[in-house]
């Protein structure tokens, strides 16, 4: 799959440059986030919420099948390795807000921020090939790694000892995704997935102390709607 992957990117990168029309893919739906150490002792088994974000241009078969004749011909074999390639619109755009309010009857635990993903790598992926099969085949599985950057402000205002804290670590991430076609433009996504941090101590910038009063390991589970749709872009 990495090699797939590289062969890929690599056969897309020698195209002369050109504006060709790539299929986009927006997803956005709720997601809870379940943080493991003093976070989860105060809030139970509620989680924290955020809103899940995907923006992504997919060079799918179609694609590659549609645009055979523009790929130079050293290049063509590499191309038909490839099943799916995700290129996301930027590494500055989030993958994740952080949007969750403190609550009395949730003992007054808060938490804004956003996680970003720069790099990822689908190490398993089954199920449907081709947008075009949507009708034969509604669904597939797919299992990524993803490179994390995420800051988090926590507070409480409910007196409760949970110290004021800006989270901000690199992480990895394991995400499984279920994506189910609706129609050959709309999808359905859901899954689940962990985080694990270098630890910081809950109250400190810096610092990591015992292990139950770090920060480091969540888990999490999401609901995406996506929509996907033609776009011009220069390759």
């Amino acid at each position: 799959m990495r090699r797939a992957l590289l062969l890929a990117m690599i056969s897309l990168w020698a195209l002369p440059a050109m504006a060709v029309k790539v299929p986009g893919d927006v997803g956005i739906g709720p997601a809870g986030f379940w943080f493991f150490g003093p976070l989860t002792a105060n809030r139970g088994a509620v989680p924290h919420f955020g809103i899940a974000f995907d923006l992504q241009a997919i060079i799918d078969r179609d694609w590659i099948q549609d645009n055979q004749a523009s790929i130079p011909a050293k290049y063509r074999a590499m191309a038909d390795r490839v099943t799916e390639l995700k290129i996301g619109a930027s590494i500055f755009i989030p993958s994740t807000l952080y949007i969750s309010p403190p609550f009395d009857a949730l003992k007054s635990t808060g938490m804004f921020g956003a996680t970003w993903t720069p790099l990822g790598l689908t190490l398993v992926s089954t199920g449907q090939k081709s947008a075009k099969e949507w009708n034969k085949s509604r669904g597939r599985f797919s299992l990524d790694a993803h490179l994390l950057l995420t800051y988090l402000f926590i507070f409480n205002t409910g007196g409760y000892a949970i110290p004021t804290t800006h989270f901000l670590r690199p992480g990895l991430q394991l995400r499984s995704t279920i994506l189910l076609n609706v129609t050959d433009r709309f999808l359905l996504g859901f899954g689940g997935g962990a985080q694990i941090y270098i630890p910081q101590r809950m109250g400190s910038s810096f610092g990591i102390g015992p292990m139950d009063e770090n920060m480091w390991l969540s888990v999490f589970a999401f609901l995406q709607f996506h929509v996907r749709f033609p776009y011009e872009v220069s390759l």
